[in-house]
């Protein structure tokens, strides 16, 4: 089932108030973000993420009491695999544009 408007899902939402149907706004800015911008908050968080790990490991060598070791092994974890999904991702764009620039 196709919903052609918001005005529609806005009608179905009266008459079916429990559907769980909901309308979101999207603001003026998120709709004007480029994917140059969602790539680069992309990685400014895997960044960020790295940094955690490296901050947690060197409380964890010079204070061992102040931090949990299951705390730096998750950090570690989440870190690991925003990398590889980093990875992939420019893997695939890399390929992807190969292939477009080869085809013309």
């Amino acid at each position: 089932m196709k919903i052609e408007s918001i005005e529609s899902v806005s009608k179905i939402e009266k008459i079916f108030p429990d559907a769980g149907l909901k309308v979101n706004s999207v603001s003026k800015s998120e709709s004007s973000k480029t994917f140059k911008d969602y790539l680069l908050s992309a990685m400014s968080q895997m960044n960020d993420q790295q940094i955690k790990v490296s901050n947690l490991g060197e409380q964890l060598i010079t204070d061992p009491d102040s931090v949990d070791v299951h705390d730096v092994m998750i950090s570690v974890a989440k870190a690991k695999s925003s990398l590889n999904l980093a990875q992939t991702v420019i893997d695939r764009l890399v390929k992807g544009w190969s292939e477009i620039t080869t085809t013309r």
